[in-house]
This record gives C-alpha cells, structure tokens and sequence, in this order.
C-alpha cells in the first residue's frame, strides 16, 4: 500500500480534526506485527497528503505500555512516509522548561521495561546506530514551524521514557533529574528506535504539562492537569503542524533514510525465510 504519504504525525485523536485539512479518510492497515492503535487518516493539507494515527487509539483506550508500536510505525511505513511527528505529553524535570512550554529534544533514555523495541530477530540480527535518536534535520524544522505560532519554545534536553502508566515517586523524579533528563514521558520508547530501523525520520514535539512530582511549589501531577494542559496546546499543534508541510523540503538531506546500510549482520543466505517475508519492506533494498 502506498498513499504517498508525505509526513505522518502520531499523537491524540483530536489532532487530525485541524482547519484546512482536505479530503480525509480513514485507512484501516494491517501489517506482519498487527494492528496500528487506530485507523489512520491521512488528508490534504499545504499541498501535502499527510497521516495522523491516534496512539493511544480513539478515545484514549490503550495504556503507553499496551501500544503496538511496531505496527504503528510499520503502518506508516507501509503508507509511504519518510518523516514522522510524534506529538507527546511530559513533564518536566528543570525549573525553565515550564508547564505548557513546548520542548524539541535532541536525546532518548529508555527507562521502560516491557516493550517490543525491534523489528528484527527471529534469525535476522541487526544493530542500528541511534546515537542521536531524533533526526537533526526534521527537528531543525519542526522547531522552527513550532516557533512561529509564538508558543515558548525550547530546543534540546534529554527525554527520559517510563514504562507507565502510573505517575513517578519523588525518588524516582529526584534521581531523574540528577542522571541529567530534561523531560519525562511514556511514550517516546521505543517509538523513536523503531522508526530508526525503518529508516524514518522522526522527531517529537513534547508539550509541557507539569512539572512531575520534584517540584516542592507545585501539586503533584494528575490527569486532570495534564489534559487542561493538552487542550490549550492542541491549536499550537495543529498550527505547527500546518507550517511544517506548508514549509517541508522536498528531499531528506539526513541519514535516516541510509540507518540499515551498516547494521545489518547476518548473512542473507541464513536468513530464514519467513523472517526475511516479514520484514521485507525495510530490508528489501539491501538484498
């Protein structure tokens, strides 16, 4: 299947529901790893076809730990995009990225505990390089699409992935905030490794919406508070979102695209059969 998706954007079921997006439709895709969260729905807008897919499924139904994030970005993949948004809730762990701030973060701490975090196995090994997990070039225009709705917005900071879905204890906040993490979320694992190996560009856009459990001036976090926060952000996406694929560049001047040429180990030849069936769309090319 392939749409000619133009970007695709992961976050709240509301997001798609934006002024100026034409022609939708939903897509309900299968794929070797299961079903994706939600129908997608992919539409016009700026002059591109874009993809939004509900993480959580419509309604907020699937916990962070319970999301099928294979089949999400390989459903993506499968629709033909290059380039994915994630749109994500977090809290913050310093004092000047504060609640309803937008952050652009350039690094990824997995600190969860139960998920599917590859594509590969099953006799086929792979080792990517996800160094620098977010692609720099998306990103560099995410931000800069982000900036213009004249949100606060703050580039860089180390996103730290909980497994969920409780909230953290203040030890497990204080200890976060000495290893050096800016942000904390449940979402961003493995989401942003698996469209690495996919060869995806992928950058998130984390919206502030508390300030965790550390910060003796405040209540601790709630959902009420989160979903407050979330609301009144949720036209500063679509906006953002709007700038981005009225201003995307036409070609991929990264390195995503080019993840699997140095981390594919095993011999094609032993490759067992199904796998290589199972995987195909991403191998293909270097077989």
């Amino acid at each position: 299947m392939n749409e000619q998706v133009t970007l695709a954007v992961i976050g709240g079921s509301g997001l798609y529901d934006m002024p100026g997006l034409q022609n939708s439709q939903e897509h309900v895709v299968k794929t070797p790893f299961g079903n994706p969260s939600s129908p997608i729905v992919i539409g016009e807008l700026e002059g591109q076809r874009i993809a939004f897919l509900a993480r959580h499924g419509i309604g907020h139904h699937i916990m962070p730990g319970e999301v099928n994030y294979r089949a999400n970005i390989y459903a993506l993949k499968q629709l033909g995009a290059e380039r994915v948004v994630s749109i994500s809730a977090c809290g913050s762990l310093r004092e000047d990225y504060a609640p309803g701030h937008i952050v652009i973060p350039d690094q990824l701490f997995d600190h969860t505990k139960n998920r599917a975090r590859t594509f590969f196995g099953e006799g086929l090994v792979v080792h990517v390089s996800v160094a620098d997990p977010f692609c720099p070039d998306l990103s560099a225009q995410l931000e800069t699409a982000t900036r213009s709705t004249k949100a606060t917005v703050h580039n860089g900071g180390s996103f730290i992935t909980i497994e969920g879905p409780r909230f953290s204890t203040k030890a497990e906040s204080n200890t976060f905030r000495t290893w050096g993490m800016s942000l904390i979320g449940m979402t961003a694992s493995p989401e942003a490794f698996l469209a690495r190996e996919a060869e995806l560009c992928y950058a998130v856009m984390a919206h502030v919406t508390d300030y965790d459990v550390w910060h003796l001036s405040e209540l601790p976090v709630t959902v009420e508070m989160v979903i407050q926060t979330l609301n009144k952000n949720t036209l500063v996406a679509q906006e953002a979102i709007r700038t981005l694929a009225r201003n995307l560049t036409e070609k991929r001047t990264c390195e995503c695209d080019q993840t699997l040429a140095s981390a594919l180990i095993t011999r094609p030849e032993i490759i067992p059969p199904a796998t290589r069936e199972k995987v195909d769309l991403l191998i293909k090319k270097y077989f």
